[in-house]
């Protein structure tokens, strides 16, 4: 009887073993794997790798978006609907992670050997958002969606659809698209492509040159930063690839204009020449820019629930936009008016445009979405890379454009500054502006040795708020003695000075310092 209650207890601790393993195997699969391996080593070992685990994508359009694709997706074994492969799964280099914002680097998927950064980005953690723009963003990264298929159905695709446009023929000015400079051969014959079936609303097409859905993301984005008078473009794409990762198909995503595009192009280059007649009127390039920034801010209300906010067409023809609608808007009008103007992403907070601007002497960051707040200002206009280094980092394929070190048109509008004198009105010229104490000392030296003994008056100009503190306290410490006073006494032979100070400011972020002396 002893024996018979043993074996019970035996059989069920032998079936509650059981029952967790085989729980312990649904939940980890990777322990039905171990085991198989281990029981059934041989057949292991000539067994396929399985597939990567891709996420499955939503496959659902964007709000008036217009699919212009076959509108068939024929549905052989191994085909379903996915997010497109990383790069590490479709083999080859990729565009930027959708939240570190990591850029593709050279000689990966699309993107020539030959580029490199400029741009030393500052760190993401480093970044703050003034209180008074928080908030004011709203741009949307590049959006692919796919469709993995068998080589079937990849061979049957091949007898429906043809490139479409292929764009041979077609050349852009690096100058003014530098985007299409980023890209190797392979990419900028598809970046032609694309271009090409976007602007005659080919919505559906075979790629002209053998690639994967990495190198599609890179030329895609490459291509929608380039043009924003492709206004009818969506940021989102849908892409058919092999299990490879090979491309076989790409179908581009349009907004509701496509729907009567000679219309709204009408629409949209009214609203845009209105603007530009009034720039078209000045000479000067600073001037021109300065004026599209203006007439940009006083049309367009931030509103981050507008209609096709990632286009041109809603900041010029709508009136209402976000970060990307306002920068694809000012790229559009600087283009049109001669003046190179980029299109450039990262974060400020959160996903953020912007634009850089080339002027003579340099490039330029410039946020006009940032600029049209209470009043209206020039906080963000024509400012350095270390001037955004507290509040905009750039990421993706912007940090392979131009670092922005321009002077000349650096500061010269400021918030507020009604009533404010220029260089200009003083006239002195910018080559007087002095950037730090010793300079403003030996400028104080030669002013008075020049005018020698007796009771006038001398200025000069100083840059920065930095520079007029460092001022003040070399004052209120006696160092203006040491600095240039006792040297200038002994060279015009005075024995006794009497000297009151007083300071202007000026536009730019400058100050007017005026020295009233009587040196005898």
């Amino acid at each position: 009887m002893k024996v018979l209650k043993r074996l019970c207890y035996l059989l069920m601790a032998l079936l509650v073993c059981s029952c967790g393993l085989i729980i312990l195997c649904a939940a980890k699969p990777e322990v039905t794997e171990a085991i198989a391996q281990f029981l059934y080593p041989e057949q292991a070992a000539g067994r396929e790798l399985p597939e990567p685990n891709l996420a499955a994508g939503a496959a659902g359009s964007m709000t008036d978006n217009i699919l212009l694709g076959t509108g068939e997706r024929p549905g052989p074994e191994g085909e379903g609907s996915y997010s497109l492969p990383d790069a590490e799964t479709a083999g080859a280099g990729g565009l930027a992670g959708e939240s570190g914002g990591v850029a593709a680097k050279a000689g990966d998927a699309g993107l020539s050997e030959n580029i490199s950064p400029e741009y030393v980005p500052p760190s993401q953690s480093d970044i703050h958002v003034p209180e008074k723009v928080s908030g004011r963003n709203g741009y949307r990264q590049v959006q692919e969606e796919g469709e993995q298929i068998g080589e079937d159905a990849a061979k049957l695709l091949q007898n429906q659809i043809g490139p479409g446009e292929t764009g041979e023929g077609l050349n852009f000015d690096v100058v003014y698209y530098p985007y299409y400079s980023m890209m190797d051969d392979t990419g900028k014959r598809l970046y032609r492509q694309i271009y090409a079936n976007a602007n005659a609303l080919i919505g559906a097409f075979s790629p002209v040159e053998e690639i994967s859905a990495a190198q599609l993301k890179n030329v895609f984005y490459a291509v929608f930063n380039d043009h924003p008078e492709l206004f009818w473009l969506e940021t989102a794409y849908f892409c058919k690839y092999t299990k490879s990762g090979r491309c076989v198909e790409i179908d581009l995503r349009f907004n509701r204009t496509a729907q009567d595009l000679e219309g709204e192009k009408a629409l949209f280059n009214e609203n845009a020449n209105g603007i530009l007649a009034q720039v078209n009127a000045l000479g000067n390039q600073y001037e021109k820019e300065k004026l599209i920034h203006n007439l940009l801010i006083d049309k367009v209300s931030y509103d981050l629930g507008a209609e096709m906010n990632q286009s041109a067409y809603s900041a010029l023809v709508n009136g209402r936009s976000v970060c990307a609608g306002y920068t694809r808007a000012y790229q559009y009008l600087m283009q049109q008016a001669g003046i190179p103007c980029y299109y450039c992403t990262g974060y400020a907070g959160e996903n953020h445009a912007w634009n850089i601007v080339m002027l003579e002497d340099g490039f330029y960051n410039v946020d006009t979405t940032w600029d049209d707040t209470e009043g209206g200002n020039y906080d963000y206009f024509n400012r350095t890379d270390q001037d955004y280094a507290d509040t905009h980092v750039r990421q993706e394929l912007s940090v392979y454009l131009p670092s922005c070190n321009g002077q000349q048109y650096r500061g010269l509008e400021q918030p507020g500054e009604e009533g404010l004198r220029s260089l200009e009105e003083l006239g002195m010229p910018p080559e007087s502006v002095l950037y730090s104490i010793s300079e403003y000392y030996d400028d104080c030296y030669r002013q008075i040795t020049e005018a020698g003994r007796g009771t006038y008056e001398f200025y000069n100009v100083i840059e920065g708020e930095a520079l007029l503190e460092e001022w003040k306290e070399t004052y209120q410490g006696n160092g203006y003695k040491q600095g240039y006073a006792q040297d200038a006494m002994t060279a015009v032979g005075a024995t006794a000075c009497e000297m009151s100070l007083d300071f202007e400011e000026l536009q730019g972020g400058r100050y007017l310092v005026i020295h009233s002396v009587d040196i005898q």
